[in-house]
């Protein structure tokens, strides 16, 4: 019952240098240093993380996925993005 009470917090680790925070669970706590210590001794009791990020689940903002026409369509439209569109010249070589 105390557990609802405290906020969520969403859980991101990072298992290796160059790579990037992977979301692995949530975690009940009452503050951001009690939630990165429940995240460590949830999401890393094997040593496999090299760094955790702690966010309250209440700050994150989703799209709908229903709205996924409208929101990526734009960029179909905007061919200078593909790199398709340029010519690449011949001392570049293979690219």
């Amino acid at each position: 019952m105390a557990e609802a009470k405290m906020p969520l917090w969403e859980v991101f680790i990072r298992s290796r240098t160059g790579l990037a925070h992977r979301h692995v669970g949530s975690v009940h706590a009452p503050d951001a240093e009690m939630a990165l210590q429940a995240a460590r001794d949830t999401y890393t009791r094997r040593g496999e993380g090299l760094s955790i990020w702690v966010v309250p689940s209440a700050a994150i903002t989703a799209s709908d996925p229903a709205d996924k026409g409208p929101l990526f369509e734009p960029t179909a439209s905007k061919i200078y993005r593909h790199p398709s569109f340029y010519e690449i010249p011949e001392e570049v070589g293979h690219m």
